[in-house]
């Protein structure tokens, strides 16, 4: 499953001028995009202009609860470590980028889409620095340690697995960024809020690619595609930040996922209706002309949503019986959350 048997190889050759029509043009064009600065103080203003709009931003901030800022670090850091998603997509066969502008369609779809989501980090990053209310120089390191250590992703150089895992993280960094952004409204920073509901558009947009690019492969190969979704959910998607690491906490990226889970910006209960969604969206449940193998992907993959609802209920269960722990984070000045 992990590597194109040629014949599958084939199949996905076969649709690059249906991604030429249909997925490439999904990229928006740059002078249509919204850019980071008109989201945050303009600093070509006039030294005073730019100073009261930073003054602004301080205030807005300076009452967001450190629990949130945590999450906001930790989707930030996700961003940032852009470098290394580009690099595993560029790996998929039929991706490949050789000579850097190849004229396949799923090499300039990667291109353009990391431009695009190459503004998300640094959109957050310009923010949480002015700010004041987090410690940049041990984000950056963790930034740095995070690139550093790449990714443990499962996906080998297989397109199939490697659009399920997308379709799966893009609706799970759209529901992250949209309950950021609603906890911003409801923590009185409006502009804040629009910052992150304008990445989660990004995300669903980019979404909706992945997920038509999975439909196709179900119309063209349903039980080859179907083994592939029943492969991902098998061993479980892996969240792409899971290595991040500051130097000091060599289990951040567990502390950072319980305060996500605390604060309701992503849980859980997120995963199984993500999983959900998607069987929906792609009418797997519906799916015929499948083999044996393809059969017994359907009824694993469409049985499986109920059974992490209750496996995450006796987890839920445990934990309420656990003492909460209070963690540092290096991010916030080594503050202390209860866990």
């Amino acid at each position: 499953m992990l590597s194109m048997p040629p014949e599958k190889l084939e199949v996905f050759k076969s649709l690059d001028g249906w991604a030429w029509e249909c997925v490439v043009p999904m990229l928006k064009p740059v002078e249509q995009c919204w850019q980071p600065q008109s989201l945050v103080p303009d600093s070509s203003l006039p030294h005073e202009e730019f100073m009261e709009e930073v003054k602004a931003l301080r205030q807005r901030a300076k009452e967001l609860p450190d629990d949130y800022l945590v999450v906001l670090v930790g989707d930030m850091v996700t961003e940032e470590a852009l470098p290394t998603y580009q690099t595993l997509m560029t790996t998929m066969e039929g991706f490949q980028d050789e000579p850097g502008r190849s004229p396949n369609p799923w090499a300039a779809w990667t291109r353009g889409w990391t431009a695009e989501e190459n503004r998300h980090g640094d959109l957050l990053r310009t923010y949480l620095y002015l700010s004041g209310r987090v410690h940049m120089k041990m984000i950056d390191k963790t930034i740095h340690y995070l690139i550093s250590a790449g990714m443990e992703h499962g996906l080998g150089n297989n397109p199939y697995l490697g659009f399920v895992y997308t379709s799966f993280q893009e609706r799970a960094t759209f529901v992250s960024h949209g309950n950021t952004a609603r906890l911003a409204k409801e923590g009185g920073d409006p502009v804040l809020a629009r910052i992150c509901g304008t990445i989660a558009a990004d995300e669903k947009r980019h979404e909706n690619v992945y997920t038509r690019v999975v439909e196709k492969l179900l119309e063209v190969d349903p039980s080859g595609a179907m083994e592939a979704i029943a492969y991902m959910m098998e061993k479980k998607i892996t969240m792409p930040a899971h290595l991040m690491y500051d130097g000091e906490d060599p289990r951040l990226f567990e502390h950072f996922s319980a305060v996500a889970q605390r604060t309701g910006v992503y849980t859980a209960n997120d995963y199984a209706d993500i999983l959900e969604f998607l069987i929906g969206q792609w009418r797997l449940e519906k799916l015929g002309g499948l083999t044996a193998e393809g059969k017994r992907a359907q009824d694993y993959v469409c049985g499986l949503a109920p059974r992490i609802r209750k496996l995450q209920e006796r987890a839920d269960e445990r934990a309420r019986k656990m003492k909460p722990r209070a963690v540092k984070f290096s991010w916030i000045f080594n503050k202390e959350l209860l866990l």
